[in-house]
């Protein structure tokens, strides 16, 4: 953030905003730098939230062609065929958010994001993550955290009817309001790594069953060498027998991930649009606080399952020592 003011075009534009959370905090998000990757339905709604709050830029990469799945969950897709043929799933949707919002820089990022340096993802504020596999989310949050800055990192999934985000801020100062005065905080984040690391036995006994179900299937596909999604209802014997391993490991019992929630996220391989909605509202709202730094970020899971219509924090970190 270089101090610079806004100007008076922003400040006539995000005039309503501003009253909300001050005029410094808008500076700081029209300063603000966003790599996103994956272009799902849940990544759209969260990138038209965040154009429409006025971020700086947003740098988009994913250079899978668009395919009829896409169609039916990502609305920055129009659905005539000339409009996106021969064009890679972020150019397509890098056209439609120029149009949401003229002041706000997107652009397209080409290739595979796994082989960027570290210098590349310096660029940035925050960096959202999706359609990833498992390793490939390791490998992109270890280089962000060799980056002597704080980079934001979030992680976005939604399979189905059930959604998850992942938000490490490392070591985040903010500050919020306390009846009448403000209060400054400070929050330690462990990384992505570290936080699925975390021994089962050693979490909280009502932690989320989606937690677990989605630890499962996220290490199936990992193990198997597919892509996020790349599964059926005729993997459910392969994912039964590790989640069997899984829970013997961790000495946790296996009513903690029930088959029909395993089948559910076997089965849910597209996204449902209220569902994108709600995570991707959820993702701006949580991206939008992490640079302004105002509010009580998200520390550092949130589920969704549209069954029970909940939406769930938890605290998945390595427990303090009893001192």
């Amino acid at each position: 953030m270089n101090g610079e003011e806004l100007t008076e075009q922003e400040t006539a534009l995000y005039d309503r905003q501003i009253r909300v959370w001050g005029a410094d905090a808008q500076r700081r998000l029209s300063k603000s730098h966003i790599l996103v990757y994956g272009m799902k339905g849940t990544v759209a709604e969260f990138c038209k939230n965040i154009v429409l709050a006025g971020v700086g830029s947003v740098t988009l990469v994913d250079d899978r062609e668009v395919t009829e799945e896409a169609l039916s969950a990502n609305f920055l897709i129009l659905p005539d065929e000339n409009l996106y043929h021969g064009k890679t799933l972020a150019e397509v949707c890098c056209d439609s958010l120029k149009e949401l919002n003229p002041m706000v820089h997107v652009s397209v990022e080409k290739g595979d994001i796994s082989t960027f340096g570290v210098e590349f993802f310096g660029k940035f504020d925050a960096v959202v993550i999706s359609c990833c596999s498992l390793a490939k989310k390791k490998l992109i949050n270890q280089k962000r955290q060799k980056l002597p800055k704080r980079v934001a990192f979030y992680t976005v999934d939604c399979r189905g009817c059930c959604g998850e985000i992942f938000v490490d801020l490392k070591d985040y100062k903010y500050s919020k309001k306390k009846l009448e005065e403000t209060v400054e905080c400070q929050l330690e984040f462990p990384s992505f790594e570290d936080t699925i690391s975390v021994p089962w036995k050693a979490l909280p006994k009502r932690v989320s069953k989606l937690y677990f179900a989605m630890r499962v299937i996220e290490q199936f596909e990992d193990a198997e060498g597919r892509n996020p999604g790349e599964t059926s209802i005729a993997d459910l014997p392969g994912v039964l027998k590790l989640r069997k391993e899984l829970c013997e490991t961790n000495s946790v019992n296996e009513s903690q991930i029930p088959d029909a929630l395993l089948e559910r996220l076997l089965i849910g391989t597209s996204e449902y649009p209220p569902v994108c909605a709600i995570i991707g509202g959820i993702l701006g709202q949580e991206v939008i606080k992490a640079i302004s730094g105002k509010g009580d970020p998200l520390k550092n899971f949130f589920f969704f399952d549209a069954m029970d219509g909940k939406g769930l924090i938890e605290d998945i970190s390595e427990p303090k020592p009893v001192s």
